[in-house]
């Protein structure tokens, strides 16, 4: 990467009980025996411009606590879905599930906003009518086949085998399970110690490939042999791996604690190309010539992460070594988080004053009218999910002392660090600054351009005149002050 490419990010100016289980697998089946609750612990474009030399900051005593290199592996919790799905979905079950309860969760969790139902028969319920707390829930469920019942008793406890086995069709394995001979039922349930003739026919089937498949975790299993009613841990379990089975959890190539997190990394930024997106970079281009903007980035949306705003933080950079100095950083600070790789495409012009640039894969350019160019750098954006707001609010003094350049001559820093590290939060954070995103989106790839508050209205006014019919956005975020400060003009 050259040293001129900060310009691309800113717009401007710089087991069971007695009896048998049913042998068809329905939502309403007979109540059993309650169980015990379930106990699970919840656990842009920049690279800068040389600048004056300042002092070298010191090390904070606080960034090197006495078990700071001491992380354990993660593993998604009740209380980690339970987070998801009110954030994302805003679900929080009661503390006795409900069959209606349960139903209206996934629902919202299935339900497609592309998808059309137009043409499907609206079922009737022999106790539900319209206006019924559960009555669209259900019927969205059965019209999609994942819900047969005429009768749903939603005001009823709900049990441990009915919310599997309306779960097991919500995650997409419906017709997996019915492929399932008896060979494989039984050998599925054993794993589980449940007996062979506790289930039978579809029900088992199901039943069968809910544990094969994951849906329901080996940390159910004892709930499962217990049978009974259904507790939140187990119903938020439930719901969190129907999410993940239908790809509408965390998009994410891992977590910093992972054994081969630093190969995920290479292996994504080896596979990333440059984002080509010709009409909307047509757009944007138009945009630089006009001097409208300094630069932007292009992306695309399908590498979204999905993660939960208040606990994340994106940060760009060009080089991935510093992506694996940087994963090993936090890992040595004690921080474990969601990872996510996000390929980015940074723009900007390339004054014909600074000599005739050099191309390569990842570094290209075009030649405009007044002989100066528009170049396009292969980039990247990481967006962590920490695993509290603890962590996130860490992460700013360990950049500060170990990630941000402030003289030519100054070590120890990871490598490549920037004079102006850029990472910013979705939400407010405690000595973060507020900039502006203006962003313009056809299908899945879009254009941002960062600004200070008081230029983003002029911006989104003229890519609106640049292109009247395409999505054009913009919100406030919260960035770290080096960066602010560069938007101001400043050195640091």
């Amino acid at each position: 990467m050259t040293r001129f490419t900060l310009a691309a990010l800113v717009a401007a100016p710089a087991v069971l009980g007695g009896g048998l289980l049913p042998t068809t697998s329905t939502f309403a089946a007979v109540a059993q025996t309650p169980v015990k609750a379930t106990t699970t612990k919840a656990p842009v474009s920049t690279t800068v411009p040389a600048k004056t030399p300042t002092a070298t900051p010191t090390k904070s005593p606080a960034l090197t606590p006495a078990k700071a290199n001491s992380i354990t592996a993660h593993q998604e919790t009740a209380a980690d879905y339970a987070q998801f799905l009110q954030a994302k979905y805003n679900i929080q079950l009661p503390a006795q599930v409900k069959r209606g309860d349960f139903l209206r969760a996934l629902a919202a969790i299935v339900k497609s906003p592309t998808a059309s139902t137009e043409a499907a028969q609206t079922p009737t319920f022999t106790d539900l009518k319209s206006g019924d707390a559960a009555y669209d829930a259900a019927v969205t469920l059965s019209q999609q086949g994942i819900l047969s019942d005429k009768t749903i008793h939603a005001n009823d406890a709900l049990t441990v085998y009915a919310a599997v086995f309306v779960a097991v069709k919500a995650a997409g394995f419906k017709e997996l399970a019915y492929t399932y001979p008896q060979s494989k039922v039984d050998a599925a349930l054993a794993k589980a110690g449940i007996a062979a003739n506790r289930v039978q026919g579809q029900a088992a089937q199901e039943l069968a490939a809910a544990i094969d498949t994951g849906l329901v975790p080996e940390q159910l299993y004892p709930v499962l042999r217990k049978s009974g009613t259904i507790d939140r841990n187990t119903a938020n379990i439930l719901l969190g791996q129907t999410l993940t089975s239908l790809g509408k959890y965390k998009n994410e190539i891992g977590r910093t604690s992972d054994s081969d997190i630093y190969e995920k990394l290479y292996s994504a930024y080896r596979t990333a190309d440059l984002i080509e997106a010709p009409e909307l970079r047509t757009i944007v281009d138009e945009a630089l010539r006009s001097n409208l903007v300094t630069g932007y980035n292009l992306k695309d949306s399908r590498y979204n992460s999905n993660f939960i705003d208040s606990l994340t933080l994106t940060y760009g950079h060009d080089d991935i070594k510093h992506a694996v100095q940087l994963i090993g950083l936090l890992r040595s600070e004690g921080i474990d988080a969601d990872v996510q790789f996000q390929p980015k495409t940074s723009a900007f012009i390339y004054l014909k004053e600074w000599g005739t640039p050099k191309e390569t894969p990842d570094y290209k350019v075009t030649q405009i009218e007044n002989g100066n160019y528009i170049a396009y750098a292969k980039e990247y954006d990481i967006q962590f999910e920490f695993n509290n707001t603890k962590d996130k609010q860490r992460f700013n003094n360990i950049i500060s002392t170990y990630a941000k350049k402030n003289s030519d001559t100054q070590t120890p820093l990871i490598y490549n660090s920037w004079w102006q590290p850029l990472y910013y939060s979705p939400t407010e954070l405690s000595g973060y600054p507020v900039i502006s995103n203006t962003k313009i989106t056809l299908g899945n790839y879009y254009a941002q351009s960062f600004s200070l508050k008081d230029k983003a209205q002029a911006i989104r006014d003229g890519f609106r005149k640049l292109a009247p019919d395409a999505t054009i956005s913009g919100y406030d975020f919260w960035v770290d002050q080096p960066f602010f400060n560069y938007l101001n003009g400043e050195s640091e």
